[in-house]
């Protein structure tokens, strides 16, 4: 009989003893959990991604239709400098646990951990964890002490009304409790099981006699024995001989397992987190389109140009970004590549715009996918929130030839203003202008836009007068008379009343107009 799958992500700052409650709470291990790996051991903590898993019966409040429901513990580590690790495991959970020391309390990578659940599922249960290190007669207030304290915290998240649950996981003290609480709080959404197979890969081994093993997560659809899929980077395709869930052989994998599948004759080392998939849903892309969302805890500057780290699934890359909203400033509408955008220097707070990244090489993608943009280059030592903003896919770039001239289609302007000066009047229609333009610039391209003179009338720069980034200006409706007296030459005398030049009085000249950011021709609108 099918059992469905339920992903827990165990979080929290290094060292409050994630990977202890999920050895209390597990039943079954896979090949990478609690801290197997030698570097792990040697060093203490974790390292990457442990995934275990326990069995309840089927809750209640499901339903009646399995008998069983299959928990997996996505332990995720907690060191300030893997955070990338922790976004990538993040994006495959359904609820998550968030493991405080109650001795420390919220630390900095707490305050992460809880930025990164509220980004990517709608369930929490903290857990306090390290009871049994207080002294049982202290145990009640201290326990009441910072259980207000975080509530204090959540109640500026959507977890506010999230369980706080006291435990010893090394004592397995309320881990029973816990148990409970995660019956009554699971909720499984639709699956659809008829799209196409996408199944996140996180670790990748070779067992002998046997073939490659590619543990993960179904994102959606479903796969069965000897089905082709193909493996992201290595446009290869491989049948599926076997499957595993935790060590029990199935016939099929269906959205939300979690499992093991076996290929022949692939070497593991060429792929160690990425993609398997079948039909064309999974996309190589070398830039996107986001809509922008600030986390609200991030202090740092956001300004175009500037380079971050962006995840998408298992994958941290570097993007250099570009911000633009709505030329209405309006915060509901969404994107479409027809409309006209205003580029923004920097993102302001409240704007709900959107950004274009850039990426330094190309990522693999699921078509609206959760996509988080985080500073980890900042110094972990400081007591900073490293994410700046996120948001979902709009629009992606997939050309193989991918080059800022496929830009040219995405509507991002400036707007551009110059102001010169009138010379001196040509005719009762035209006047000659300077210091608008270089003597460089091919005025050609900015013929027939508008203008503004200082005194009122409206005119069109009609081309270039002579070598010197002199222009003529066409008034259509002829220059006023207050115009021509104010251009009208004056004699102007120095000391001893004696005349030293002719010098006509200032009319300014106002050019406006926009500029596509991506347009190579430099065409200039109005």
């Amino acid at each position: 009989m099918f059992t469905p799958n339920f992903n827990i992500g165990i979080l929290g700052h290094v060292d409050s003893g994630k990977t202890t409650l999920a050895k209390a709470l597990s039943h079954t291990a896979s090949t990478a959990c609690f801290d197997k790996n030698p570097q792990s051991k040697e060093r203490g903590i974790t390292l990457d991604l442990g995934f275990s898993s326990f069995t309840i019966p089927y809750p209640s409040h499901l339903g009646t239709d399995h008998e069983n429901l299959l928990i997996t513990l996505v332990d995720c580590p907690g060191h300030a400098s893997l955070l990338k690790t922790v976004i990538g495991g993040a994006h495959i959970i359904d609820l998550m646990i968030l493991v405080v020391d109650i001795i420390k309390g919220i630390q900095t990578q707490t305050a992460e951990c809880l930025i990164i659940g509220e980004l990517t599922c709608d369930k929490l249960l903290v857990v306090l964890n390290k009871t049994d290190l207080i002294p049982e007669d202290k145990r009640a207030d201290k326990i009441a002490k910072v259980r207000k304290k975080i509530s204090m915290t959540l109640s500026k998240t959507k977890f506010k009304n999230a369980e706080i649950i006291s435990c010893s996981a090394a004592e397995k003290e309320g881990v029973e409790n816990l148990i409970s609480i995660i019956s009554n709080s699971v909720v499984i959404g639709p699956r659809d099981f008829s799209g196409d197979f996408v199944f996140s890969v996180d670790h990748c081994f070779g067992v002998k006699g046997q073939g490659t093993v590619l543990t993960g997560t179904c994102l959606s659809g479903c796969i069965g024995l000897n089905d082709t899929v193909k493996i992201s980077n290595t446009k290869l395709e491989k049948k599926i001989k076997s499957i595993q869930v935790f060590r029990k052989s199935v016939d099929k994998l269906y959205q939300g397992d979690r499992a093991g599948i076996c290929v022949a004759q692939f070497d593991p080392k060429l792929i160690e987190r990425g993609l398997v998939y079948t039909g064309s849903v999974v996309k190589t892309v070398y830039a996107v389109i986001i809509d922008i969302n600030k986390v609200a805890y991030y202090k740092g500057s956001i300004t175009t140009k500037m380079k971050y780290h962006v995840s998408i699934g298992h994958e941290t890359v570097l993007a250099k970004i570009t911000f633009f909203k709505t030329e209405e400033g309006s915060s509901e509408a969404p994107f479409n590549m027809n409309h006209n955008y205003l580029y923004q220097d920097t993102y302001s707070e409240g704007d709900r715009g959107f950004a274009l990244l850039q990426f330094e090489h190309p990522v693999l993608c699921v078509e609206d996918s959760m996509v988080i943009i985080s500073r980890l280059d900042m110094d972990i030592n400081t007591p900073a929130c490293r994410l700046a903003f996120y948001g979902r896919l709009r629009h992606i770039y997939t050309s193989q030839d991918y080059s800022d001239n496929q830009l040219s289609d995405l509507r991002i302007f400036k707007y551009k203003e110059r102001e010169g000066q009138v010379e001196r009047m040509n005719d009762e229609y035209t006047v000659i202008g300077k210091d608008l333009f270089k003597k460089e610039t091919d005025i050609d391209l900015f013929s027939h836009l508008a203008v503004n003179l200082s005194t009122g009338e409206l005119g069109k720069i009609e081309g270039s007068f002579g070598q010197s980034g002199k222009f003529k200006v066409y008034v259509q409706d002829g220059l006023s008379e207050k115009t021509k007296l104010l251009l009208a030459s004056k004699k102007k005398k120095g000391k001893d009343n004696v005349e030293v030049g002719v010098v006509p009085e200032k009319v300014m000249i106002n050019l406006k107009f926009k500029r596509y950011t991506f347009d190579k021709k430099k065409q200039m609108l109005q």
